[in-house]
């Protein structure tokens, strides 16, 4: 019942150490990172694997640049990578799993100009209705989690965009859903993103869990 994600996430790109932060979250912690040139021969051979089911996380993050960053340089080393782990996806006949954070409108170019075949999942979104509906579009679903408990401004996209578009997530141990926020989360927390999403669709949370876990394993092929 466990299946991976092969990739690089972004952050992972260069030598760096994070710190996440967030009052309403877990303690801080450091996260350090040594810096990877992918070894793409070597994640096609893992992605051959049939417990691996898509390309992942892969994708944009503009949001953790320091003072002194030559910001173009990441950026541009971002997308090169990004758009290979994209042909891996499609080399291999799997989808993608999308991390993005501050770069929804060069993610949306990449996507247009270097589709995944097997499209894939836009994963913690953090965005707006429109937005959403411009990746929803181009075949992507929406992956939505604890975030959108934190008030009122998802109420929009989840009202209009139809079950088939979205599947629900955790991001553990991160992002648990309220009034646990602070807490770590963990898988079953879904059910509480479940929930959320039935009493903004006036429906019942039995209709969200079947719809959504179908489309995750239809995304996946599990």
């Amino acid at each position: 019942g466990v299946w991976a994600v092969i990739g690089v996430h972004p952050l992972h790109l260069r030598p760096q150490t994070i710190t996440h932060q967030d009052d309403d979250e877990l303690p801080p912690v450091e996260i350090k990172m040594g810096g990877e040139e992918p070894d793409y021969v070597m994640y096609e051979a893992l992605a051959q694997d049939r417990k691996a089911v898509a390309i992942g996380e892969i994708g944009l993050d503009y949001h953790h640049f320091e003072e002194g960053d030559d910001i173009e340089a990441l950026k541009q080393k971002q997308k090169q990578v990004f758009i290979r782990f994209i042909e891996l996806a499609n080399k291999v006949g799997k989808p993608v799993a999308i991390h993005c954070w501050d770069a929804y409108s060069d993610l949306l170019d990449i996507l247009t100009q270097h589709p995944a075949a097997k499209k894939g999942v836009i994963h913690s979104f953090v965005g707006g209705y429109k937005t959403a509906k411009k990746f929803i579009e181009l075949g992507y679903v929406i992956g939505l989690n604890g975030v959108i408990t934190y008030g009122d401004s998802f109420d929009r996209l989840i009202k209009e965009i139809p079950l088939e578009h979205m599947i629900l997530e955790t991001d553990c141990p991160y992002l648990t859903p309220s009034p646990r926020k602070g807490e770590r989360n963990e898988p079953t927390s879904v059910c509480d993103v479940a929930e959320h999403i039935a009493k903004l669709k006036n429906m019942e949370v039995s209709e969200v869990m079947e719809k959504t876990t179908a489309n995750a394993k239809i995304l996946f092929d599990l």
